[in-house]
């Protein structure tokens, strides 16, 4: 148990260098660029294309009690295409008006430009975004994948470079289903997740009262044994009074972190009374959608755990960022995946 709470709390200050690490550039076929004398590949963006992506589930799911079930998944890709045949991809949420900010505006201010020039064009992309921080993080995700395949580099390398080779991971499930109730089929999926291997899960809560889930959250942690993290996320089905009491119970069973349990709008408000009145740690920022969000929250002390994610606050290079800044402040970093 203790060389595992050695390993959690790695996985919590450096899980953010995943963004560089996972997204591999390398492109072994990679066609030949126009060289500049520099070594620099000349290139220049040629196209910008978008594909919504959609899903239908057989049985409906969902998190909160915020958000009704749905049985659709979907996702947005973007294509970036150089006049050299190479090909960067990004994704992210198709809401809110993503896919036009991206055809009608991001993407023609983009074509003719080389992608190797990443810096002014992050310049860029944010003068055109008109407020939507989704468009552009899939937009520099894209970016960064072109200009790694380009230079031949994986994307962590483009930052920097890695830390370390191997990082723990956690499993995010448990979900409720239409038909089925979380006290059936919450352990059953944890204790599945556990005999693949994985030593960290986080399971969705706020659906039903603090009285039935205490139960929930008892039979997941009967399941997997007390050698597993556990962490909730609560998707703002909770007020400020059910999160504190929701709280206790996950700080009695042994929970690591408890994400969200209020509204992310306005500007996470009443998460530092959250925080101060929480046993366990609270985690937050996932609706932060660029740097300076994320700082306020941060100066705020609004949460223990800092969570951007990389296709909301502006890409991999501003996740990054956001994550430093969090250490100078003494707060941890975890990444979150949009849904």
């Amino acid at each position: 148990m203790a060389d595992f709470r050695f390993q959690r709390r790695i996985m919590f200050q450096t899980a953010a260098l995943v963004a560089g690490g996972r997204i591999a550039a390398r492109s072994a076929s990679a066609v030949a660029a126009q060289e500049l004398p520099s070594g620099i590949p000349k290139l220049k963006i040629k196209s910008v294309r978008t594909y919504r992506l959609q899903h239908t589930l057989e049985r409906p799911f969902g998190v909160s009690v915020s958000v009704p079930l749905d049985k659709t998944r979907e996702a947005l890709l973007v294509r970036i295409e150089a006049d050299s045949g190479l090909v960067g991809w990004g994704e992210t949420s198709p809401i809110n008006g993503t896919r036009a900010t991206i055809d009608q505006h991001i993407g023609p201010s983009l074509i003719g430009q080389n992608p190797i020039e990443h810096r002014r064009l992050w310049r860029q992309i944010w003068g055109a975004n008109f407020g939507n921080a989704l468009a552009v993080g899939a937009v520099e995700m894209a970016i960064n994948d072109l200009r790694g395949k380009a230079l031949n580099l994986p994307i962590a390398e483009l930052f920097g470079g890695r830390l370390r080779d191997r990082i723990p991971v956690y499993a995010s499930g448990m979900n409720y289903l239409e038909g089925k109730e979380p006290e059936d089929h919450y352990p059953v999926e944890a204790a599945a997740l556990a005999k693949q291997g994985y030593r960290a899960m986080k399971m969705r809560l706020g659906r039903y009262p603090v009285s039935r889930e205490k139960k929930v959250a008892a039979a997941v942690r009967a399941a997997v044994g007390p050698d597993v993290l556990l962490m909730v996320d609560g998707n703002a089905g909770y007020t400020m009074e059910s999160a504190v009491r929701m709280g206790h119970v996950l700080k009695d069973l042994e929970f690591e972190a408890f994400e969200e349990p209020l509204p992310q709008s306005p500007k996470y408000a009443g998460y530092e009374e959250l925080r101060r009145r929480l046993p366990l740690s609270l985690a937050a920022g996932e609706a932060a959608d660029s740097r300076a969000s994320a700082k306020e929250l941060i100066d705020r002390r609004a949460m223990d755990i800092i969570q951007p994610d990389v296709s909301l606050c502006g890409g991999i290079g501003e996740a990054l960022f956001i994550a430093e800044m969090a250490a100078l402040s003494g707060i941890r970093c975890l990444p979150h995946c949009w849904g």
